[in-house]
């Protein structure tokens, strides 16, 4: 610090006696370039990294000095006040900057010079371009000073990225490549643009942080969804950003991922030269910047046993063969294993439940992202609350089954080494309104431990064409995570659209629901649709679901068996009798609002619940149906 003050002060110093003997009538003609040696500048200090950074003639060093020295000398300003004849104009101008500095010349002072270009100094407005009174930029005055003070024009946009947290071996390689390519042939202008695509943003971030921390630089995040609009406001941010990382030695990392509109983006990346690594969904083409494409995609299975084994330490031993299913079901990147981690040891010091509670912290991790694109229902049912014919609980419990031992039928047995198609476990559930295909997705989903996830396809369909492949993208995207089960509900909304291809719309329909397919193929997961229409689903496409569960209106006997478990044990009850209730020719969601009904009417009228409130119940629930009560429903009841 002392040496940056002792030469920044020098070098004012001579500005300054340049000024007076430019008052003293000794100065020598400012054309000529005959005022004596001019000391060197320490590359070592804050004005010779400036200058080397911007390559700053020598005029343009001076100017820029004296633009300084008006902030730090006061007797600077006074020579400016005194040379312009105005007490007022303590600030210099750039024609009394060509009078006075040796080697001046006019292009100094073009937007397209480095002291205009990169915002070091600016002209006031309102004024001769000569006689307007230059000011140095405030964070540049602080940089000459060997002050750290971040543009607070940035504050908000700019954040530094920290290096740290484990990295699995292929970021690990990644990070290597990009300090390669930084340090070797390439580290200079135009810098290659580092694109990062794949499905881990994490890992993007830590495997950029290391590369950077490896080639000795900082790096800054920012934001695509904070680029202005504006081009012209694009365009300062662009310069401010680069100005930033050429001063502080940094790289910037622009986070793009989610990004719909590449516009800004494209035009953000190839207004800078410096250097830039870019998180996406996809590749941008850039025609006028070098680019490499590297992908950093969430932990392998491998990698993820690694992250495990280091993050859990000794408690992994104690796991009894419970770390696997971990691996199999959830893949989480290395912060959401560090959380689980620490979630599970702070939730509790029973160490006979750790595995519990390390698979319930994994399902709080790996919700983070689809949370805020489906809805998740909290599942309690079981199978005991299922009543179906026996085989479709044979086909449900298949699915389970298929779902458990994925990995060991996938990977250990080699069937995924045979082709990657139709590797996703696909379901179709398909029956009237009310026959139990979202209570035996929660079953499924309660059985396996895992979140049910319900997307109403009615809402996620778009009448733009591509929208609705977009919506489906992140909703699986963010799911991989999680293995979560999905319930996608009205599925007619998409089925019910295709149709023979007549005109763009018809073909954009019949692509969304290959992509909805295709997608459910590749699902690491338990994917299911329901359907009130089966007869609408072409059988082409039926062919690509690995089951299909025809969920049947209940009969006689199955009504009976529902209403005996309609009532929870301490609902009070009188004189039931479960073999007339079923006379009701309702399915099992109706008989459910009908036995809930009757209880809020037994509640309160302060009694039990008996035949006489589910029989006003009934109405009520056969009125909302349109639906008329014949007497044999009601017949023989008191």
């Amino acid at each position: 610090m002392d040496r940056n003050q002792r030469h920044l002060s020098a070098q004012i110093e001579r500005v300054r006696l340049l000024l007076q003997r430019h008052l003293d009538g000794n100065a020598p003609s400012a054309a000529a370039d005959d005022g004596g040696p001019i000391p060197p500048v320490d590359a070592q200090t804050m004005l010779g990294r400036l200058c080397a950074t911007f390559m700053l003639s020598p005029f343009e060093r001076d100017l820029l000095l004296l633009c300084a020295g008006a902030e730090f000398d006061a007797g600077v300003a006074r020579l400016c006040a005194t040379l312009h004849a105005d007490p007022r104009r303590r600030a210099p101008s750039f024609g009394l900057a060509l009078a006075v500095l040796p080697g001046a010349h006019w292009s100094a002072i073009a937007p397209t010079s480095p002291l205009r270009r990169w915002g070091l100094i600016e002209p006031g407005r309102g004024e001769a371009l000569a006689e307007a009174p230059l000011g140095i930029d405030e964070p540049i005055l602080h940089y000459l000073a060997g002050i750290d003070c971040p543009d607070p024009r940035l504050d908000g946009l700019l954040s530094e990225v920290a290096p740290g947290g484990a990295l699995t071996a292929s970021q690990a390689v990644t990070a290597q490549r990009i300090a390669q390519l930084w340090t070797g042939g390439a580290g200079r202008p135009p810098w290659p643009v580092i694109q990062l695509c794949g499905d881990d943003p994490l890992g993007q971030s830590r495997a950029a942080a290391a590369a950077c921390e490896a080639a000795g630089m900082t790096l800054l995040r920012l934001h695509a969804e904070d680029l202005p609009a504006v081009p012209r406001d694009r365009s300062a941010l662009a310069r401010l950003c680069e100005r930033e990382l050429a001063l502080g030695g940094g790289a910037l990392f622009l986070n793009g991922t989610g990004e719909r509109d590449g516009r800004s983006l494209l035009a953000f990346v190839e207004e800078m030269t410096g250097p830039l690594m870019l998180a996406l969904d996809e590749p941008l083409a850039l025609p006028r910047r070098p680019s490499r494409r590297l992908e950093v995609n969430r932990p392998n299975a491998a990698e993820q046993r690694v992250l495990w084994t280091g993050t859990l330490g000794a408690l992994a031993t104690g796991l009894n063969g419970r770390l696997e299913p971990l691996v199999d079901r959830f893949r989480l990147d290395g912060a959401g294993i560090e959380a689980a981690c620490a979630a599970a040891r702070a939730d509790g010091a029973d160490p006979d439940r750790f595995g519990e509670r390390l698979w319930a912290a994994c399902r709080v991790q790996a919700r983070r992202g689809l949370d805020a694109l489906a809805q998740r229902i909290d599942t309690r049912a079981t199978w005991n609350d299922l009543v179906l014919p026996a085989p479709q609980i044979a086909l449900l419990g298949q699915m389970a089954m298929h779902v458990r031992h994925a990995s060991t039928v996938y990977e250990h047995w080699g069937f995924a080494g045979k082709t990657g198609r139709g590797l996703g476990i696909s379901a179709l559930f398909a029956g009237a309104s009310g026959t139990g295909k979202t209570m035996a997705a929660e079953v499924l989903a309660n059985d396996l431990g895992l979140d049910l996830y319900r997307i109403d396809l009615s809402q996620t369909v778009s009448k733009y064409i591509g929208e609705t492949e977009k919506n489906l993208k992140r909703i699986f995207d963010a799911a991989e995570e999680s293995g979560a089960v999905l319930l996608f509900d009205e599925a007619d909304a998409l089925f019910g659209k295709r149709s023979d291809v007549k005109d763009s719309h018809d073909r954009y329909a019949n692509i969304e629901v290959s992509y909805l397919l295709q997608r459910m193929e590749a699902y690491r997961g338990l994917a299911i649709l329901t359907t009130n229409l089966k007869n609408a689903i072409d059988q082409a496409f039926l062919r690509r679901i690995r089951f299909v569960v025809q969920f049947p209106f209940p009969d006689a006997a199955q009504r009976c068996e529902i209403w005996r478990r309609a009532f929870p044990e301490d609902t009070p009850t009188h004189g039931l009798d479960p073999i007339r209730l079923a006379q009701l020719t309702l399915a099992g969601g109706h008989i459910r609002n009908v036995a809930m009904n009757a209880a809020f009417l037994a509640a309160g009228r302060d009694e039990a619940v008996g035949m006489e409130h589910i029989r006003e119940a009934a109405l009520t629930e056969y009125a909302k149906l349109e639906k008329p009560v014949t007497s044999t429903e009601l017949g023989g009841w008191q």
